[in-house]
């Protein structure tokens, strides 16, 4: 995702001198065709977050479209004062790139888990916020960004991403994608564990219950309507993100499902709300944390049980 999120941000800058990203001193291995080629361009503000965001929120008020870059939780909780003051209160046409969502850089240790930037910046006001499932999604989504403005937050993976969507997806911020069509339950995902969505729909056709999944790589602002009509047309949903259970794709999800009175036994797939006492690649953390197929599959069988008791019928 990161690969092509910056070669898709480098071929709309070549064509827009707008367009700037700002780094906080790190990306050099992956960003050095955009600061050699554009370097008019290309800010390095320096392991400065707080400086980093008030010196694009001047930018975009000054008619740039500016883009700050930096890995888990430092552009986001580091600075989040100046990123809701500096650029949600103004509509400061600014995107804040994530690098490393959820586990990414497991290894690093917990502070370098993004794990509650989700529901943190889907609360602020102006903020849309956007997590792509794979490169494809990124490089849509990127565009889609810069034709939108205004506060953005992109949260992405690290690198290696799997690619789920093998020919042309229409891609609209706000609108889910439906990956795949179901009658039991419905699986809606956030960011990559698109892929593992997937893996579980397969093992459930095995045992013959036929799993819809949606991409909602857009969290704010939450498409309403492909919820709505998954509660009416399917028996359960479950939301699956590599991200705290508390404030994110699950939350959102579960708020819209509550204010439609929809009743649809539902279940929230993450992370609990506490720190990782853990340290790992990312394959591995997903794996202690019970955000794999294996363990997912159990879950979504004893929400199908739910809701046959829910319904009162042998469904």
């Amino acid at each position: 995702m990161r690969n092509a999120f910056l070669e898709t941000l480098f071929e709309l800058a070549r064509d827009d001198d707008r367009i700037v990203l700002i780094t906080g001193d790190l990306g050099f291995g992956v960003v050095t065709c955009f600061m050699e080629q554009l370097p008019r361009q290309f800010v390095n503000a320096g392991v400065a977050e707080q400086n980093m965001t008030g010196l694009a929120a001047g930018m975009a008020l000054s008619g740039k479209i500016v883009f700050t870059y930096s890995i888990a939780n430092f552009p986001t909780l580091r600075c989040l004062e100046q990123i809701r003051n500096d650029l949600c209160y103004h509509r400061a046409n600014v995107t804040v790139v994530s690098i490393g969502g959820g586990f990414a850089y497991g290894a690093m240790g917990a502070t370098h888990h993004a794990t509650e930037d989700l529901g943190i910046m889907r609360t602020l006001p102006e903020m849309v916020v956007v997590a792509p499932a794979d490169p494809v999604e990124t490089r849509h989504g990127t565009r889609a960004i810069v034709e939108r403005g205004g506060p953005c937050y992109l949260r992405l993976g690290k690198a290696g991403e799997r690619v789920v969507h093998q020919g042309p997806i229409a891609f609209e911020l706000g609108r889910a994608i439906q990956v795949r069509d179901g009658r039991d339950v419905t699986l809606i995902s956030a960011g990559a564990l698109l892929h593992t969505a997937l893996r579980v729909a397969e093992r459930l056709a095995e045992e013959g219950q036929e799993a819809r999944v949606l991409s909602m790589h857009t969290i704010k602002p939450l498409d309403e309507d492909a919820v709505l009509k998954a509660a009416r047309e399917t028996h359960a949903i479950a939301t699956l993100e590599e991200h705290s259970v508390i404030g994110g794709l699950g939350s959102a999800v579960a708020e819209v499902l509550a204010e439609a009175g929809a009743g649809t036994p539902f279940k929230r797939i993450g992370l609990p709300s506490s720190f990782s006492p853990h340290i790992g690649g990312q394959e591995y953390l997903l794996g202690r944390h019970g955000l794999t197929d294996e363990a997912i599959v159990p879950l979504i069988r004893q929400l199908l049980e739910r809701s046959k008791l829910f319904t009162g019928s042998s469904r």
